[in-house]
């Protein structure tokens, strides 16, 4: 593992953010807008070319109605893609297929092919993996129906695992995705000949920093027994031509990135592709990770009420909300509108014993999303590398 280097001008991507100037003619920072409300604990969202919007609900604290749901013009969230996926209930384990079901839906995207991609841990309240349902499921969106499933093996998600968040490659030919759980890693799917494997698992890059607790409202965010948030490779974003691959640990403050190429190649060994693994940055915790259309990396402050922006050299406020309580996940719109979810974690009967099983919770957008003039720090390394000709040519 090594520090990245400050690079040539060739070599930089193109995440540069928009001129202050454009976030409000007051120099007011941009603001979020709740464009939905929720009765349940939110945590991922997708956006369709068609516009439709996507959210899922986690079983972390109660055994919520709907995992997958499509929001409907009134406001209403429909099961989605229909009532029988959506059928799982923790209490009739025994009797329901996992495969067929979702079980603990933690995130969601929306490719370029038209598909909804849909990641399944299997583990209710991140706790016991139920056999058969970890998952990657793929959900035609023209005629919304699953066309396809990776089912991940106790040997790809073992007990203790939390399989968190996911992307997938400009080609359509490679899913990345974080586990969070207790031993951290990245796994690497291959959807040509349908095989997933771990890699860098166990690695410092994707485990928890023994250094770092995770605070809320100042103090550190604890359950009545002294345990913190222990979340390890969680948050991941995939550079728009699909080189390098970002992630960092909620209880950690550094971001790292790897060449996919690494991550891809099968004859290298474990240690091989740790030596390629980069210190990007050192910062706070964070959870949701980025990259829009514009290569932004955008980051979420869960400590700070915020959201940041890097941009190979600089560190920026976006924008600092006190009531956002937890800043989860970003989805990017087919207008480039971007969506956040606030789970709200620091609310849960986890950390606050006595409050609801059923946390409410919130969608929203960010207004007049041009990055802070004000820097937090300057590191000086960029978010990705790439070619003079893949700069310059439209994104997949």
């Amino acid at each position: 593992m090594k520090d990245t280097a400050t690079p040539t001008a060739a070599d930089r991507v193109p995440l540069t953010a928009a001129p202050a100037s454009s976030a409000g003619d007051d120099g007011s920072l941009p603001h979020l807008r709740e464009i939905a409300s929720f009765g349940h604990q939110v945590t991922g969202v997708a956006v369709a070319a068609d516009g439709r919007i996507f959210v899922n609900f986690p079983r972390w604290t109660e055994d919520a109605p709907i995992s997958v749901g499509v929001l409907t013009p009134d406001g209403d969230v429909r099961p989605y893609p229909d009532d029988r996926w959506n059928g799982w209930r923790n209490a009739r384990r025994d009797e329901l297929n996992p495969q067929d079901r979702w079980v603990c839906v933690q995130a969601m995207l929306c490719d370029s092919q038209n598909n909804l991609w849909v990641l399944d841990p299997g583990a209710p309240a991140q706790a016991f993996v139920v056999p058969g349902a970890p998952k990657l499921v793929r959900i035609d969106l023209a005629t919304d129906s699953v066309v396809g499933c990776i089912a991940f093996t106790l040997e790809i998600a073992p007990q203790g695992s939390y399989l968190n968040d996911v992307r997938i490659s400009p080609d359509g030919r490679f899913a990345y995705i974080t586990d969070s759980g207790t031993r951290g890693a990245i796994v690497v799917v291959d959807f040509g000949t349908g095989q997933a494997r771990r890699v860098l698992d166990g690695h410092p890059s994707t485990q928890t920093d023994p250094g770092v607790t995770v605070h809320a409202g100042g103090a550190p965010l604890r359950r009545p027994d002294g345990r913190g948030v222990e979340l390890a490779a969680d948050g991941i974003a995939l550079t728009r031509d699909g080189l390098y691959l970002y992630w960092q640990a909620v209880k950690g403050k550094t971001l790292y990135r790897v060449p996919t190429e690494a991550l891809r190649d099968t004859t290298l060994a474990t240690d091989e592709v740790g030596n390629r693994v980069e210190k990007v940055l050192e910062h706070r915790p964070a959870d949701g990770l980025h990259i829009d259309r514009t290569g932004r990396l955008l980051i979420t402050a869960v400590e700070e009420h915020a959201v940041k922006v890097w941009d190979g050299a600089t560190l920026t406020t976006l924008l600092h909300e006190p009531g956002l309580r937890w800043p989860d996940t970003f989805a990017e719109g087919p207008d480039g509108t971007i969506y956040l979810t606030d789970s709200r974690i620091p609310e849960m009967n986890w950390f606050k014993p006595g409050h609801p099983d059923a946390l409410s919770s919130r969608l929203l957008i960010i207004a007049d999303a041009a990055p802070s003039a004000a820097p937090d720090t300057k590191p000086g390394t960029p978010p990705g590398s790439q070619s003079e000709a893949d700069r310059n040519r439209s994104p997949d």
